[in-house]
């Protein structure tokens, strides 16, 4: 069975990507290549279960028609040479590097198609969501290709320029991060009223699990579902009247994403 998918760098993005990949059977081990030095766990699962382990990009075999490259961005400028040399012409590559734009890739692969995206951790269970951006020219069969496996982790968007996936690393990309902390501060404040730690921990991510879970399976949109959960005068309109305050939740997140994009501009170059 041929070789003909790529992971580049299997880290804890790539490896939830590689995790949606194989189970949703689109690919098996057998099809896959691996090179990293130190591939993370899904990565070892699909080596262990027949992936070829690489150790140089001279080793890659020319059977390859799509690469997932997903390597820290400050290692790209001292591997992309020996890549670009050893990837065979019309190759998909799936960049899923945060901060490096579509154009420098293009420059760097010229004989590759090209395609950015910008997943998020959650594709580790098939709830993830990538957008990604590719050139307006690009074959609708690369486009497909492109869809068909980052839709194995979850829901695929596409938008039209560099500086939007900048935004959509902002809201999705890091946005796994900020839930986890809206639970580890909800956990804080349930110690703080009183609670002990198992109780707290208990009440707060079963809160937000099962808040995401009827947002998943709701008709209704969030302001409606919110609306639906607050009696006026009662205590989540308590709540909220400090949360939706002039310097509440509201403004902070604009805050907090506005520092995400600009970081990802600026890694951009």
């Amino acid at each position: 069975m041929a070789l003909s998918h790529l992971i580049i760098g299997a880290g804890n993005m790539g490896g939830a990507l590689l995790s949606g990949w194989l189970k949703s059977k689109l690919i098996t081990p057998r099809n896959l290549a691996v090179l990293d030095p130190s591939p993370g766990v899904e990565a070892v699962f699909a080596i262990e279960r027949g992936a070829k382990h690489l150790s140089q990009p001279d080793d890659i075999p020319k059977t390859i028609e799509t690469v997932m490259l997903s390597i820290k961005p400050q290692l790209l400028s001292s591997v992309s040479r020996d890549l670009a040399a050893n990837l065979p012409p019309g190759v998909l590559i799936i960049s899923i590097m945060a901060g490096v734009p579509l154009t420098h890739l293009q420059t760097l692969f010229p004989q590759a198609h090209i395609v950015r995206a910008m997943p998020n951790t959650p594709a580790s269970i098939g709830q993830g969501i990538s957008a990604y951006v590719a050139a307006p020219d690009l074959e609708d069969a690369i486009l497909a290709r492109a869809e068909t496996l980052l839709a194995a982790s979850g829901a695929v968007v596409r938008v039209d320029t560099d500086e939007k996936i900048n935004a959509v690393t902002a809201i999705s990309g890091s946005g796994p991060a900020y839930v986890f902390y809206l639970v580890e501060t909800l956990e804080a404040a349930g110690r703080n009223l009183g609670l002990d730690a198992e109780t707290a921990a208990a009440l707060a991510q079963q809160t937000v699990i099962g808040a995401s879970a009827l947002l998943g399976s709701s008709e209704r949109n969030p302001t409606e579902l919110r609306t639906a959960v607050t009696s006026p005068g009662g205590t989540t309109q308590a709540a909220l009247d400090v949360l939706m305050a002039e310097k509440g939740l509201g403004p902070l997140m604009r805050e907090a994403t506005r520092a995400a994009m600009e970081r990802s501009r600026y890694l951009s170059g």
